[in-house]
């Protein structure tokens, strides 16, 4: 059974940073996309950043220039760097993994938190 396990959450001030990490326990199929979405209560999964199987990354604009994706391919592990955290980025962070190609499934963690105040 695919896993994902987030970590790298936590409380921090406004301007501090953290980076998240995502591992994998299983075979992930190529093509796929990861990412990192997040959610506040009463409110829809909003997603942040996604990498894809060759590399490409997409970001939502509220975290343009602050946060990078990056993943790590041998470990099955994708990062979130999160700098200068503003409190509206506090949230539940998930990772997903998506595979879109002819193999087609999705895996989300069960997320972690991320507590930004001012």
């Amino acid at each position: 059974q695919e896993r994902l396990t987030e970590s790298g959450g936590g409380s921090v001030r406004a301007g501090e940073s953290l980076r998240l990490s995502c591992a994998a326990s299983g075979v992930i199929v190529k093509p796929y996309t990861m990412g990192w979405y997040r959610q506040t209560p009463g409110e829809q999964r909003e997603l942040v950043a996604t990498i894809d199987s060759v590399g490409g990354e997409t970001y939502a604009d509220s975290v343009k220039g602050r946060f990078t994706i990056s993943g790590d391919s041998a470990e099955k592990t994708v990062y979130l760097q999160m700098n200068n955290l503003k409190p509206e980025d506090t949230a539940v962070y998930y990772c997903n993994v998506k595979g879109v190609g002819f193999i087609t499934y999705e895996c989300w963690g069960q997320g972690t938190q991320v507590t930004v105040s001012a």
